[in-house]
């Protein structure tokens, strides 16, 4: 059974094989890579709200970049988790870089578009 709001099926089923880290902030894109919706975790981790990030994709919207390959791109394509992945993205306040960690979802229905959760990268590595 999916979510009559926003179509993402899977979204609760991770509730029972997920346990996202403290303060984590979560986007559902459509299978563009779109950001289609923004938990309330979003804006504290980066300082962008959600009517400023909806219709644009997570990189782009966050300024994230990736040391190796783009887990979202990765997640989209080959329908694969992502999980724990390093990032950086640009704090809209403070226009400075942050080290978070990513873990892309992909939608295992026909919507075909990823839940993205992004938190604050803490601890050594």
């Amino acid at each position: 059974m999916g979510c009559r709001r926003c179509g993402f099926g899977f979204l609760f089923e991770l509730l029972e094989d997920y346990f996202p880290r403290p303060n984590t902030g979560m986007l559902a894109c459509d299978r563009q890579g779109r950001i289609l919706a923004a938990g309330r975790g979003i804006f504290e981790l980066s300082g962008y709200r959600e009517q400023d990030i909806i219709g644009r994709t997570p990189e782009s919207s966050l300024g994230l970049s990736f040391p190796d390959a783009d887990p979202i791109a990765m997640a989209l394509e080959w329908g694969v988790r992502q999980l724990e992945k390093d990032a950086t993205l640009r704090h809209a306040a403070t226009n400075r870089d942050k080290q978070i960690l990513i873990d892309v979802f992909p939608a295992y229905d026909d919507d075909g578009g990823v839940l993205v959760a992004l938190a604050p990268k803490t601890g050594p590595g």
